[in-house]
This record gives structure tokens, sequence and C-alpha cells, in this order.
């Protein structure tokens, strides 16, 4: 499997957890709790697999940037969330970060 295809196997188990984080009540309730965790577990496997071929600065700069980025648009989308302009800026700028490294990095893996 490829740093990239893994990369994005833990960015999307890490959305998933996150996303189930609020809904465990302070780890109160069963069933988000186990999501919540099965989803990190899940990321941090994936994302151990990525430090094989690609450095730890530069995937955690991917994994958690496009990580802010997603919740971002799920709670946006689905939870109504409002992001006020400074906040929208900040996640652009975030986004271009991850652009700019996967573009233009030769540390990162290419």
């Amino acid at each position: 499997m490829t740093a990239y295809l893994c990369l994005a196997m833990a960015i999307i188990a890490e959305v998933f957890a996150t996303s189930f984080l609020k809904y465990t009540d302070q780890f109160t309730r069963l069933v988000p709790t186990l999501l919540t965790f099965g989803g990190y577990g899940v990321a941090f496997f994936f994302l151990s697999l990525v430090l094989r071929a690609m450095p730890t600065g530069v995937a955690y700069a991917i994994w958690s940037g496009a990580g802010i980025v997603l919740i971002s648009a799920i709670n946006w989308m689905w939870l109504k969330q409002r992001l006020d302009a400074a906040a929208l800026v900040g996640i652009a700028l975030i986004l271009l970060g991850v652009v700019i490294i996967n573009l233009f990095s030769r540390t990162a893996g290419h």
C-alpha cells in the first residue's frame, strides 16, 4: 500500500473518530466512545505505516491539516456550525499549506 493511500486512510479514520468525539459525552456513552477509540486506533495504525516512507513532520502536517479542513467542513454542513471570516481564512491557509507540501516538497515522499 502506498504512503499516500495509507495517509488517506489515516485521515479518514481520524475524521471519523473526531466526528463522534462530541457524542461520547465525556466517554460516558458506550457506542460513540467505542467508535471514537476504534477510529483513532485505525488512524494511528495507518499513520504508523506512512512513517515508513515519509518524515514524521511532513506526514503529521498533512494528516492534521487535512483533518482540520475536513472536520470543519463536516461541522459546517451537518451540524450547521458557523465559521466567521477569520476561521475561513485560517482554514484556507491550512489547506494551502497542505497543497504546497504535497506539490512542492521533496521530503513528502515523492
